[in-house]
């Protein structure tokens, strides 16, 4: 790091703290050079996320809007909000770990449907009706036997 005094490019730390709720670190520094001290912060380059929608419309990824669209399909379904906040969890985490920028809604609906499938197979299919929007029941029953299938 850059003594802010001199320009010399090597320093020690000195002190480091947790700052800003534990987002950013606070470092005491003592410069090689010149001796003298001074704090730099650390912070988590937080890059957001666009989802693609299928109109074309590009919006940050809302880990929020997942969760109420899981809540629903789990309406009167035996799946906890523990389980819910864990699927949340685990979409939001392999949507950052993509290191994509941009991700299609159709991408983070797949992840959903396959965290879905894990715990409860009605709330998947409520999901499923929903995101691949099912025209007819022929739609519905294709889907329904591929589940069937996959079990077997």
């Amino acid at each position: 790091m850059r003594c802010i005094f001199c320009g010399y490019e090597d320093s020690k730390v000195i002190d480091s703290r947790s700052a800003d709720e534990g987002r950013t670190i606070r470092r005491r520094r003592e410069c090689f050079s010149c001796g003298k001290r001074f704090t730099t912060y650390e912070t988590i380059e937080d890059t957001p996320v666009l989802v693609i929608k299928t109109n074309g419309a590009r919006q940050t990824f809302d880990a929020q809007k997942i969760k109420n669209g899981i809540i629903k399909s789990c309406e009167k379904r035996p799946v906890s909000m523990t389980v819910i906040d864990e699927i949340v969890n685990a979409v939001t985490k392999q949507v950052y770990n993509s290191m994509e920028q941009e991700v299609s809604s159709k991408y983070i609906g797949e992840l959903v449907m396959e965290e879905l499938k894990k715990y409860d197979e009605v709330a998947y299919v409520r999901y499923a009706s929903v995101y691949r929007s099912f025209k007819d029941i022929s739609s519905f029953l294709e889907e329904l036997q591929n589940m069937m299938n996959s079990k077997k």
